[in-house]
């Protein structure tokens, strides 16, 4: 799939990157330590048209960047009006990528439990692969998805962890059970 633009725009986690094409979004990058890292990062090994970097946000990426950025600043934004081309994406991680979708923010899900709404739980390890290779997050929104027991797990973004963490924070998530001071519904 070939990126005919893209742009880079401030989140309250730091620079995000967003790429698009004729089938919608076909990238999303979190911040990394730079803003030519996240660039760099969102862009390897995509085929670039000339003028991308140049390129006016058509009305639905507009949408999509305001809708990301709401959703890093707390706002309870699923971004499930997103269209994303997933054409090259396997159809098994198209399907875990709409069950993560369907993850409200502040809430979470396991590996485990998203393998067996796929319908086996051997799946988990594939799960956790699937999110792993993410090009839409927070779109899809594998941060949502937790190791078991609640742990965190890894996170492909930069801070690794401590981002995904951040993320769940920011969303207002009962994580071990107790709601955060920060997010969205906090006292």
């Amino acid at each position: 799939m070939q990126v005919a633009g893209y742009c880079v725009f401030a989140t309250a986690l730091g620079v995000c990157a967003l790429a698009w094409g004729a089938g919608g979004i076909v990238a999303v990058q979190l911040p990394e330590d730079s803003e030519t890292a996240t660039l760099e990062r969102m862009l390897r090994g995509r085929t670039v048209a000339p003028g991308a970097a140049q390129a006016p946000l058509p009305a639905d990426v507009q949408a999509a960047v305001e809708g990301i950025q709401a959703l890093l600043a707390g706002a309870p934004r699923d971004l499930r009006e997103v269209a994303l081309d997933m054409s090259g994406i396997s159809p098994f991680h198209q399907r875990v990528y709409a069950m993560a979708r369907a993850i409200a923010p502040g809430q979470t899900l396991t590996y485990g439990e998203v393998a067996e709404a796929l319908g086996d739980k051997a799946l988990s390890r594939a799960v956790g692969q699937a999110l792993g290779a993410n090009p839409f997050a927070p779109v899809v929104p594998c941060h949502r998805v937790l190791a078991a027991g609640g742990r965190f797990g890894g996170f492909s973004a930069g801070g690794g962890a401590l981002t995904k963490l951040r993320m769940l924070e920011i969303e207002g998530a009962a994580l071990g059970g107790t709601r955060s001071l920060f997010g969205p519904g906090a006292a």
